[in-house]
């Protein structure tokens, strides 16, 4: 897949990304003065309470340097896909585009399909490897950019680069490192592609884990669980969607808290006296310390300035 194109200073690509994670990534092709064919983007969706029609974060950023954008509603589309082929890219890169490839586009171009993946594949292969990374208390993640292929995230590993996870780092704050990470090791990455010298690594399928799409359920708090998992699922959803609770029937999301073991006699969920930490609430073994918070149909605040506007007992459960 790696042969077969004319000697040339720099590969012409097209690239695909949606979200805030993709930007860097288009960024430092620019940046890097490789020719960008085309951007390719999600549709316009409505948001916010008026419902407005908004560009995604990539196709903001493509307009601002005046680049050639397609939206396909369906990457699927045989006329998007002729038109891709109108374009004779030599590489595509995607980072978080949003759709799943078909066969046709993955090998469209004669130096492959490429992807940034914000985790060490095989582990966490999915929609949402940097949530879940935190979620289930790991110490270490890193991103990988790896040649596509029909399977979900399934294909051979080019280039790795592994990083610490801080004790108290959230999704957002990972998410930006890692996106940063993404698009430096991208580079490094097209360079070796484009002189044929890099080294293609098939993933062992029997270390594979998966991430997959956060569901409203998942973010729910479970206050008989151990402080340490309570902790990690407020951090791994922190700031979106955000872990929550309900409170007096309102959901309560929670965006920061620290935890601390201890032997307990309150029954999990419920809420004890304001301390300089926080807000206490009990755990099967210890206290969850709530210190940023969101009341439905509210801001987010700190959890001291919460308490002023809103009565909290002791003994009050959240649920």
């Amino acid at each position: 897949m790696f042969e077969g194109i004319a000697k040339m200073s720099k590969p012409k690509i097209v690239f695909m990304g949606t979200p805030e994670f993709s930007v860097p990534s288009l960024e430092i092709l620019m940046r890097n003065n490789y020719p960008l064919a085309a951007v390719v983007t999600q549709p316009d969706r409505p948001r916010g309470r008026g419902r407005h029609m908004v560009p995604s974060p990539v196709k903001a950023c493509a307009q601002s340097h005046r680049l050639t954008i397609l939206q396909p509603e369906r990457v699927r589309n045989s006329e998007f896909i002729e038109h891709l082929r109108t374009l004779c890219p030599d590489i595509i890169v995607v980072a978080a585009f949003g759709q799943i490839l078909p066969r046709e586009i993955i090998e469209l171009t004669p130096k492959g399909c490429v992807n940034v993946h914000p985790s060490l594949l095989p582990k966490y292969r999915g929609a949402a490897p940097v949530n879940w990374t935190i979620i289930r208390g790991e110490t270490k993640t890193g991103v990988t950019i790896m040649l596509m292929d029909e399977g979900t995230d399934t294909g051979d590993i080019l280039m790795q680069e592994e990083t610490l996870l801080a004790p108290e780092e959230t999704s957002g704050e990972l998410h930006d490192r890692i996106a940063g990470m993404g698009a430096d090791l991208l580079i490094k990455s097209i360079e070796m592609i484009a002189t044929d010298t890099i080294t293609r690594t098939p993933q062992d399928p029997s270390l594979a884990t998966y991430a997959p799409r956060l569901k409203k359920e998942d973010g729910l708090i479970r206050w008989d669980s151990e402080v340490h998992h309570i902790v990690n699922l407020i951090r791994g959803l922190s700031p979106v969607p955000g872990a929550y609770s309900l409170l007096k029937g309102k959901m309560l999301k929670i965006f920061s808290a620290t935890g601390e073991e201890a032997l307990m006699k309150d029954m999990p969920g419920t809420v004890a006296r304001e301390t300089e930490k926080g807000l206490p609430v009990a755990a099967k073994n210890g206290y969850i310390y709530l210190q940023e918070v969101q009341m439905e149909n509210k801001k987010r605040m700190p959890v001291h300035d919460f308490l002023r506007g809103f009565r909290i007992s002791h003994g009050d459960i959240l649920r």
